[in-house]
């Protein structure tokens, strides 16, 4: 990750420290020269050597050991940021992830100022440096008149350019380099071993740290508030949050890099998101397309030879955009879809409403369908073709069958009750409401419907005059429309069975009369020779009365 590259000789001795790290020799020179050999990454390989291009096949290449170890780092760091990030893109910080994957550096930075080369000390550093990141953005957005986003910016700009600095001040060093490319874009080629036992302690550590407080991560994730009438400390969650990103931002130095780790804590998180609306399941299959785009990204640099981080972050948007455009809810082929499927269901639907008010005027043909609509006769006959499998047209000619007029009368209906609405209690007028009810009538449950009708009293009329069906299955004359009073009785032949029984509990026998003394929110209030009942909204839309 960072190299210090030999300075000048003089007299055959040389004039200052210089270290090279992953399989290097390092020489430590004061007055006297020492030599220290560092056990080297690359197994089996010179120095300044690299794995052979020739004619090497890629199962051959997997075999050595240097391949074998940046695969196994590569699918630890894919799994941990996989199921880390999922966490992180659904409390909206990505771009504190971003920014802790940069204000590490000053971490790295002193680190290395005070005990050198060493991978524990760049990991403390780091940590500390990250940890330091978030609290200070964490102070400025909770207490300082700064907006979020830009608190995070400007802190994380602030600690990389520390860190700028002082890599420039340690290079004027004489024989001093730091090497910034492995450290922006990884090298996980040049894994050693004990860069992977430090990463596979970090990636135990978060899976096992998510698993413990999985409860805690989801409550303060979703509901906030109610996290704290738990007593979950949501001030400690999100600090506990940080500690696990710089765990993870730090092992995933040399495998991808800065720069790109932020790829791998966002992408597959987000592609898990557009698959499934389940929070274990985002984890499991964010955790798969992470290692996926891993194992994949490294292949690929090594068919291609090309870098590895970056093939991994190109592999993990690729996986993205398969999800993107085929995810079978949120993907962009399944909305289409949809939307054509509506548009269908919207034309059917139309052409069954207007067949149904021929149909009642004794005008219905095709010709009067095509000018009515507006459609061309080869649409117009798959439409008609559409209602005959659902059984709403006749076979053998143009007539709507039992089941067509009650599907169509549900739709009059919709439109019909929209337009009270609008009218009712929006406030619009005559004029401006057609338009209105017809593009909604298409998409009201009965549930809304019932609960609109409720609201506005049970009308018999819309604001045009036209009579409003009643719900198919529900009485001709249901109680629930007699206005506050008006005289009637009860029918004879009602709804069910259930309905007979629960007025014959009431004593409302067949030809009882009554009188509605007032409409309440959920009742209906009637006299019965002198005697107030109750009815509930739900009995009586289902009472049939007569007179």
């Amino acid at each position: 990750m960072l190299k210090l590259l030999p300075g000048h000789y003089h007299g055959g001795q040389t004039s200052g420290n210089y270290l090279v790290s992953h399989g290097a020799t390092v020489f430590l020179h004061s007055n006297k020269e020492k030599r220290l050999r560092i056990p080297p990454a690359n197994s089996g390989m010179r120095r300044g050597s690299r794995p052979k291009k020739t004619k090497m096949g890629l199962l051959e290449i997997l075999q050595q050991e240097w391949a074998v170890r940046a695969l196994i780092a590569s699918s630890m760091v894919g799994l941990m940021c996989g199921v880390l990030g999922c966490f992180i893109v659904l409390r909206n910080m990505s771009l504190i992830g971003d920014a802790l994957s940069h204000a590490i550096l000053p971490g790295v930075v002193f680190a290395f100022m005070i005990v050198g080369y060493s991978a524990l000390g760049f990991f403390v550093g780091s940590v500390v440096a990250g940890l330091a990141t978030a609290f200070v953005i964490t102070w400025i957005q909770h207490n300082v008149g700064t907006k979020n986003d830009a608190a995070v910016g400007i802190v994380f700009t602030a600690m990389f350019s520390i860190g700028v600095m002082g890599i420039s001040w340690i290079s004027r060093n004489e024989g001093v380099h730091l090497d910034l490319k492995d450290f922006l874009f990884g090298n996980v080629l040049g894994v050693s071993n004990q860069d992977l036992a430090l990463t596979s302690m970090v990636a135990v550590y978060v899976f096992i740290s998510i698993i413990v407080f999985y409860r805690q991560l989801f409550v303060t994730t979703f509901q906030p508030v109610i996290a704290q009438t738990m007593g979950i400390s949501i001030k400690m969650i999100h600090y506990f949050l940080m500690l696990l990103l710089s765990f993870a931002v730090v092992a995933s130095l040399q495998t991808v890099g800065v720069i790109l780790v932020v790829a791998m804590l966002i992408t597959p998180a987000s592609t898990a998101l557009l698959l499934s609306n389940r929070l274990e399941w985002v984890l499991v299959i964010s955790a798969l397309v992470g290692l996926a785009s891993a194992i994949l990204g490294l292949l690929g640099a090594i068919i291609f030879e090309t870098t590895p981080g970056p093939a991994m972050a190109v592999m993990a948007t690729i996986l993205y955009l398969l999800a993107v455009f085929f995810a079978p809810e949120k993907g962009v082929l399944f909305k289409a879809i949809q939307r054509r499927r509506i548009r269908r269901r919207v034309q059917q639907e139309d052409t069954l409403k207007q067949a149904y008010r021929l149909q009642e005027e004794g005008l219905l043909s095709q010709e009067r369908l095509e000018q009515q609509l507006g459609l061309g006769r080869g649409i117009l006959q798959a439409n008609l073709q559409s209602l005959r499998k659902k059984g709403w047209l006749a076979k053998q000619k143009l007539e709507l069958t039992p089941e067509g007029i009650q599907a169509a009368r549900r739709l009059v209906r919709a439109h019909r009750l929209w337009e009270t609405y609008l009218a009712d209690r929006i406030g619009l007028n005559t004029e401006q409401i057609h338009d209105e009810a017809e593009q909604y009538e298409h998409h009201l449950t009965d549930e809304i419907l019932d609960e609109v009708e409720r609201v506005l009293g049970f009308p018999t009329l819309d604001p045009h005059g036209s009579p409003i069906p009643v719900k198919p299955g529900l009485p001709g004359h249901p109680l629930s429309r007699i206005a506050a009073g008006q005289a009637s009785r009860i029918a004879r032949q009602q709804a069910s069975e259930q309905v007979t029984a629960r007025l014959w509990e009431l004593g409302l026998l067949p030809g009882t009369p009554f009188s509605v003394r007032q409409k309440e929110e959920g009742f209906i209030e009637i006299d019965v020779s002198g005697q107030a009942l109750k009815l509930p909204d739900s009995l009586a839309r289902q009472v049939n009365v007569e007179g």
